[in-house]
Protein backbone atom coordinates (compact mmCIF):
# COMPACT_ATOMS: atom_id res chain seq x y z
CA UNK A 1 0.00 0.00 0.00
CA UNK A 2 1.71 3.14 -0.89
CA UNK A 3 1.91 6.65 0.61
CA UNK A 4 -0.75 7.92 -1.06
CA UNK A 5 -3.00 5.70 0.84
CA UNK A 6 -1.97 6.04 4.43
CA UNK A 7 -4.61 9.24 4.68
CA UNK A 8 -7.33 7.79 4.12
CA UNK A 9 -6.87 4.92 6.40
CA UNK A 10 -5.69 6.86 8.99
CA UNK A 11 -9.01 8.41 8.79
CA UNK A 12 -10.73 5.01 8.82
CA UNK A 13 -9.12 3.94 11.83
CA UNK A 14 -10.43 7.35 13.73
CA UNK A 15 -14.22 6.89 12.92
CA UNK A 16 -13.49 2.70 13.74
CA UNK A 17 -12.13 3.44 16.98
CA UNK A 18 -15.04 6.27 17.48
CA UNK A 19 -17.21 3.32 16.90
CA UNK A 20 -16.07 1.04 19.62
CA UNK A 21 -16.11 3.58 21.97
CA UNK A 22 -19.43 4.07 21.78
CA UNK A 23 -19.54 0.81 22.12
CA UNK A 24 -17.85 1.16 25.36
CA UNK A 25 -20.31 3.34 26.51
CA UNK A 26 -23.16 0.81 25.87
CA UNK A 27 -21.95 -1.68 27.49
CA UNK A 28 -19.88 -0.51 30.62
CA UNK A 29 -19.14 -3.48 32.72
CA UNK A 30 -17.38 -6.59 32.27
CA UNK A 31 -18.05 -9.11 35.49
CA UNK A 32 -19.84 -11.92 36.54
CA UNK A 33 -21.60 -10.40 39.43
CA UNK A 34 -25.03 -11.67 40.91
CA UNK A 35 -24.27 -15.31 39.61
CA UNK A 36 -24.83 -18.47 41.94
CA UNK A 37 -21.79 -19.80 43.34
CA UNK A 38 -21.14 -23.44 43.12
CA UNK A 39 -18.40 -26.13 45.04
CA UNK A 40 -15.58 -26.92 42.83
CA UNK A 41 -11.92 -28.62 43.93
CA UNK A 42 -10.46 -24.85 44.35
CA UNK A 43 -13.20 -23.53 46.00
CA UNK A 44 -16.86 -21.68 44.59
CA UNK A 45 -17.25 -20.07 41.31
CA UNK A 46 -20.56 -19.00 39.27
CA UNK A 47 -22.38 -21.66 38.17
CA UNK A 48 -22.12 -22.33 34.61
CA UNK A 49 -24.91 -24.96 33.23
CA UNK A 50 -23.90 -28.06 33.01
CA UNK A 51 -20.20 -27.58 30.83
CA UNK A 52 -17.53 -29.87 31.74
CA UNK A 53 -15.45 -26.46 33.12
CA UNK A 54 -13.29 -25.33 36.01
CA UNK A 55 -14.19 -21.81 36.46
CA UNK A 56 -16.25 -18.53 35.12
CA UNK A 57 -15.04 -17.44 31.57
CA UNK A 58 -15.88 -13.52 32.37
CA UNK A 59 -13.63 -11.80 34.32
CA UNK A 60 -14.37 -9.43 36.65
CA UNK A 61 -13.48 -5.62 36.29
CA UNK A 62 -10.00 -5.28 35.56
CA UNK A 63 -8.11 -1.89 36.89
CA UNK A 64 -5.87 0.80 35.15
CA UNK A 65 -5.05 1.21 31.49
CA UNK A 66 -2.34 1.84 29.21
CA UNK A 67 -2.34 3.83 26.50
CA UNK A 68 0.48 5.04 23.50
CA UNK A 69 1.39 7.78 21.24
CA UNK A 70 2.51 5.73 18.51
CA UNK A 71 -0.42 3.63 17.67
CA UNK A 72 -0.36 5.60 14.34
CA UNK A 73 3.50 4.95 13.16
CA UNK A 74 2.53 1.14 14.56
CA UNK A 75 -0.35 0.51 12.34
CA UNK A 76 0.60 2.56 9.66
CA UNK A 77 1.01 0.20 5.96
CA UNK A 78 4.91 -0.62 5.54
CA UNK A 79 4.84 0.37 2.18
CA UNK A 80 4.25 0.07 -1.40
CA UNK A 81 2.96 -3.53 -2.64
CA UNK A 82 5.78 -5.01 -4.58
CA UNK A 83 3.09 -7.85 -6.00
CA UNK A 84 0.66 -10.55 -5.11
CA UNK A 85 1.53 -12.11 -1.35
CA UNK A 86 3.69 -15.08 -1.40
CA UNK A 87 1.79 -16.46 1.85
CA UNK A 88 -1.76 -18.14 2.26
CA UNK A 89 -4.17 -17.06 0.67
CA UNK A 90 -6.59 -14.41 1.59
CA UNK A 91 -9.60 -15.84 2.65
CA UNK A 92 -12.98 -15.76 0.72
CA UNK A 93 -14.62 -12.40 1.89
CA UNK A 94 -17.28 -13.00 4.52
CA UNK A 95 -21.16 -12.65 3.24
CA UNK A 96 -23.07 -9.69 4.05
CA UNK A 97 -25.67 -8.64 6.53
CA UNK A 98 -28.42 -8.86 4.07
CA UNK A 99 -27.41 -12.51 2.81
CA UNK A 100 -26.96 -13.74 6.34
CA UNK A 101 -30.06 -12.40 7.62
CA UNK A 102 -32.22 -14.05 4.83
CA UNK A 103 -29.62 -17.26 5.70
CA UNK A 104 -30.47 -17.64 9.12
CA UNK A 105 -33.97 -15.71 10.02
CA UNK A 106 -36.39 -17.26 11.60
CA UNK A 107 -33.98 -20.53 13.19
CA UNK A 108 -34.81 -21.38 16.13
CA UNK A 109 -31.72 -22.28 18.69
CA UNK A 110 -31.64 -25.59 20.58
CA UNK A 111 -28.36 -25.03 22.60
CA UNK A 112 -26.82 -22.52 24.98
CA UNK A 113 -23.48 -22.48 26.48
CA UNK A 114 -19.66 -22.95 26.74
CA UNK A 115 -19.44 -26.05 24.68
CA UNK A 116 -22.29 -26.32 21.81
CA UNK A 117 -22.46 -27.93 19.25
CA UNK A 118 -19.73 -26.44 16.60
CA UNK A 119 -17.47 -24.85 19.05
CA UNK A 120 -13.66 -25.96 19.40
CA UNK A 121 -12.62 -26.98 22.23
CA UNK A 122 -9.79 -28.76 21.73
CA UNK A 123 -7.67 -29.55 18.79
CA UNK A 124 -5.84 -32.72 17.74
CA UNK A 125 -2.10 -31.40 17.54
CA UNK A 126 0.42 -32.28 20.35
CA UNK A 127 0.54 -28.27 21.48
CA UNK A 128 -1.13 -26.47 23.96
CA UNK A 129 -2.71 -23.61 23.07
CA UNK A 130 -2.89 -20.79 25.24
CA UNK A 131 -5.33 -17.84 24.76
CA UNK A 132 -6.04 -14.77 26.79
CA UNK A 133 -9.31 -12.60 26.68
CA UNK A 134 -8.92 -8.60 27.02
CA UNK A 135 -12.79 -7.66 27.60
CA UNK A 136 -12.56 -3.51 28.00
CA UNK A 137 -15.79 -1.97 29.02
CA UNK A 138 -15.21 0.18 32.46
CA UNK A 139 -12.44 -1.20 34.44
CA UNK A 140 -11.85 -3.66 32.17
CA UNK A 141 -9.41 -1.97 29.97
CA UNK A 142 -6.02 -2.73 31.84
CA UNK A 143 -2.89 -4.86 30.52
CA UNK A 144 -1.28 -7.28 32.30
CA UNK A 145 2.56 -6.49 31.16
CA UNK A 146 3.85 -8.93 33.72
CA UNK A 147 2.22 -11.69 32.00
CA UNK A 148 3.49 -10.95 28.75
CA UNK A 149 6.87 -9.99 29.56
CA UNK A 150 6.73 -13.64 31.19
CA UNK A 151 5.56 -15.32 27.60
CA UNK A 152 7.91 -13.10 25.75
CA UNK A 153 10.71 -14.42 28.02
CA UNK A 154 9.70 -17.90 27.24
CA UNK A 155 9.31 -17.30 24.19
CA UNK A 156 5.83 -19.07 24.45
CA UNK A 157 3.24 -18.42 21.98
CA UNK A 158 -0.42 -17.33 22.07
CA UNK A 159 -3.70 -16.44 21.02
CA UNK A 160 -5.04 -12.88 21.85
CA UNK A 161 -8.54 -12.42 22.38
CA UNK A 162 -9.71 -8.44 22.03
CA UNK A 163 -12.64 -6.87 21.98
CA UNK A 164 -13.19 -3.45 20.40
CA UNK A 165 -13.39 -1.47 23.60
CA UNK A 166 -10.10 -2.73 24.67
CA UNK A 167 -8.72 -1.61 21.19
CA UNK A 168 -10.75 1.39 21.58
CA UNK A 169 -8.58 2.40 25.04
CA UNK A 170 -4.89 1.09 24.08
CA UNK A 171 -4.19 1.88 20.40
CA UNK A 172 -0.78 2.04 21.05
CA UNK A 173 -0.42 -0.79 22.97
CA UNK A 174 -3.07 -2.75 20.49
CA UNK A 175 -0.38 -1.91 17.55
CA UNK A 176 2.42 -3.24 19.73
CA UNK A 177 1.07 -6.59 19.81
CA UNK A 178 -0.22 -6.96 16.92
CA UNK A 179 3.33 -6.65 15.35
CA UNK A 180 4.48 -9.10 17.61
CA UNK A 181 5.08 -12.25 15.66
CA UNK A 182 4.59 -13.90 19.13
CA UNK A 183 0.95 -13.41 19.38
CA UNK A 184 -2.06 -13.72 17.01
CA UNK A 185 -4.99 -11.58 17.54
CA UNK A 186 -8.37 -13.10 17.28
CA UNK A 187 -12.11 -11.78 17.61
CA UNK A 188 -13.54 -11.37 21.02
CA UNK A 189 -16.62 -9.15 19.74
CA UNK A 190 -17.82 -5.57 19.47
CA UNK A 191 -19.41 -4.92 22.72
CA UNK A 192 -18.56 -8.17 24.33
CA UNK A 193 -22.50 -9.71 24.46
CA UNK A 194 -23.32 -13.60 24.70
CA UNK A 195 -23.75 -14.34 21.43
CA UNK A 196 -27.81 -15.46 21.01
CA UNK A 197 -30.01 -14.67 18.12
CA UNK A 198 -32.63 -14.57 20.86
CA UNK A 199 -31.74 -12.20 23.69
CA UNK A 200 -30.34 -14.96 25.84
CA UNK A 201 -28.24 -13.95 29.14
CA UNK A 202 -25.24 -15.12 31.08
CA UNK A 203 -23.92 -13.50 34.14
CA UNK A 204 -26.81 -11.35 34.09
CA UNK A 205 -25.53 -9.55 30.79
CA UNK A 206 -28.00 -9.89 27.90
CA UNK A 207 -27.16 -11.28 24.35
CA UNK A 208 -27.82 -10.15 21.27
CA UNK A 209 -31.31 -10.54 20.46
CA UNK A 210 -31.37 -11.26 17.32
CA UNK A 211 -29.27 -12.98 13.73
CA UNK A 212 -28.97 -8.83 12.65
CA UNK A 213 -27.40 -7.72 16.26
CA UNK A 214 -25.52 -11.21 16.29
CA UNK A 215 -24.07 -10.14 13.25
CA UNK A 216 -23.07 -6.61 14.11
CA UNK A 217 -21.78 -8.10 17.51
CA UNK A 218 -19.59 -10.45 15.42
CA UNK A 219 -19.05 -8.19 12.05
CA UNK A 220 -18.09 -4.38 14.17
CA UNK A 221 -14.90 -5.87 15.50
CA UNK A 222 -13.94 -7.75 12.68
CA UNK A 223 -13.78 -4.95 10.81
CA UNK A 224 -11.61 -3.03 13.21
CA UNK A 225 -9.32 -6.18 13.66
CA UNK A 226 -9.05 -5.74 9.51
CA UNK A 227 -8.71 -1.99 9.14
CA UNK A 228 -5.94 -1.44 11.74
CA UNK A 229 -3.56 -4.78 10.98
CA UNK A 230 -4.14 -5.48 7.60
CA UNK A 231 -5.49 -9.27 8.32
CA UNK A 232 -8.55 -10.65 8.60
CA UNK A 233 -8.86 -12.90 12.03
CA UNK A 234 -9.63 -16.52 11.82
CA UNK A 235 -11.09 -16.87 15.63
CA UNK A 236 -14.00 -15.38 17.51
CA UNK A 237 -15.06 -16.10 21.17
CA UNK A 238 -17.93 -13.75 22.23
CA UNK A 239 -18.47 -11.89 25.70
CA UNK A 240 -18.57 -14.36 28.37
CA UNK A 241 -17.80 -17.11 25.68
CA UNK A 242 -21.75 -18.31 25.44
CA UNK A 243 -23.17 -19.38 22.25
CA UNK A 244 -26.32 -20.84 20.56
CA UNK A 245 -26.08 -23.26 17.80
CA UNK A 246 -27.58 -20.75 15.48
CA UNK A 247 -24.87 -17.64 16.09
CA UNK A 248 -21.72 -20.65 15.88
CA UNK A 249 -23.23 -21.46 12.89
CA UNK A 250 -23.44 -17.71 11.36
CA UNK A 251 -20.15 -17.47 13.06
CA UNK A 252 -18.73 -20.15 10.99
CA UNK A 253 -20.37 -18.92 7.58
CA UNK A 254 -18.80 -15.43 8.18
CA UNK A 255 -15.31 -17.36 7.86
CA UNK A 256 -14.11 -17.47 11.59
CA UNK A 257 -14.25 -20.61 14.23
CA UNK A 258 -15.92 -20.25 17.15
CA UNK A 259 -13.22 -21.29 20.16
CA UNK A 260 -13.67 -21.95 23.60
CA UNK A 261 -11.71 -24.11 25.81
CA UNK A 262 -11.03 -27.38 27.84
CA UNK A 263 -8.94 -25.50 30.70
CA UNK A 264 -9.86 -22.22 32.48
CA UNK A 265 -6.58 -20.94 33.66
CA UNK A 266 -7.57 -17.93 35.78
CA UNK A 267 -11.71 -18.31 36.42
CA UNK A 268 -11.90 -15.02 34.77
CA UNK A 269 -9.26 -13.46 36.44
CA UNK A 270 -10.66 -14.44 39.88
CA UNK A 271 -8.29 -17.29 40.93
CA UNK A 272 -5.05 -17.02 43.23
CA UNK A 273 -1.66 -16.98 41.47
CA UNK A 274 -1.56 -20.51 43.09
CA UNK A 275 -4.76 -21.70 41.68
CA UNK A 276 -3.75 -20.28 38.30
CA UNK A 277 -0.37 -22.46 38.64
CA UNK A 278 -2.35 -25.71 39.60
CA UNK A 279 -4.58 -25.13 36.69
CA UNK A 280 -2.71 -24.29 33.82
CA UNK A 281 -0.28 -26.78 35.27
CA UNK A 282 -2.54 -29.66 34.39
CA UNK A 283 -3.05 -28.18 30.70
CA UNK A 284 -1.94 -31.25 28.37
CA UNK A 285 -1.31 -32.02 24.34
CA UNK A 286 -4.94 -30.79 22.65
CA UNK A 287 -6.34 -28.05 25.56
CA UNK A 288 -6.78 -25.01 24.62
CA UNK A 289 -6.71 -22.55 27.80
CA UNK A 290 -8.53 -19.81 28.62
CA UNK A 291 -7.22 -16.86 31.14
CA UNK A 292 -7.34 -13.15 30.71
CA UNK A 293 -4.58 -10.02 30.29
CA UNK A 294 -6.25 -7.41 30.86
CA UNK A 295 -6.54 -7.80 34.69
CA UNK A 296 -2.89 -7.25 35.91
CA UNK A 297 -3.71 -6.84 39.32
CA UNK A 298 -4.69 -10.76 39.63
CA UNK A 299 -2.93 -13.87 40.16
CA UNK A 300 -2.63 -14.72 36.07
CA UNK A 301 0.42 -13.36 35.96
CA UNK A 302 2.03 -15.03 39.26
CA UNK A 303 0.49 -18.76 37.87
CA UNK A 304 2.07 -18.88 34.74
CA UNK A 305 5.19 -17.55 35.99
CA UNK A 306 5.18 -20.85 38.20
CA UNK A 307 3.68 -22.81 35.69
CA UNK A 308 4.61 -22.46 32.20
CA UNK A 309 9.02 -22.78 33.02
CA UNK A 310 7.41 -26.88 34.82
CA UNK A 311 5.26 -27.13 31.51
CA UNK A 312 8.26 -26.39 29.36
CA UNK A 313 10.84 -28.82 31.55
CA UNK A 314 8.23 -31.66 31.22
CA UNK A 315 8.33 -30.88 27.07
CA UNK A 316 4.89 -29.57 26.77
CA UNK A 317 5.07 -27.26 23.65
CA UNK A 318 2.74 -24.57 22.64
CA UNK A 319 1.31 -23.05 19.75
CA UNK A 320 -0.66 -20.40 18.83
CA UNK A 321 -4.91 -21.31 17.44
CA UNK A 322 -3.91 -20.46 13.99
CA UNK A 323 -0.96 -23.20 14.03
CA UNK A 324 -3.04 -26.39 16.06
CA UNK A 325 -6.73 -25.52 14.29
CA UNK A 326 -7.56 -25.40 10.45
CA UNK A 327 -10.21 -22.46 9.98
Amino acid sequence: MGDSKRRPLAGRRSVLLGMAGLASAALSACANSGSPAVPTASGTEPAMGNAPVTGPATPPPSIAARSSEQAAAALAPAGPSTGPSTGPSAPPAAPGKEQVLAEFAGRNPKEWGLHVTGVVNRSASAKVALTFDACGGHGGTGCDHTLLQTLRRLNVPATLFVNSRWIHANPGLFAELAADPLFELANHGTAHLPLSVNGKSAYGIQGTASVAAAYDEVMGNQQILQELTGRVAQFFRPGTAFYDDVAVDMTRRLGMLPVNFTVNGDGGATYSAATVAAEVGRAAAGDIVISHFNRPAAGTAGGYARALPRLLDHGVSFGRLGDVLTP
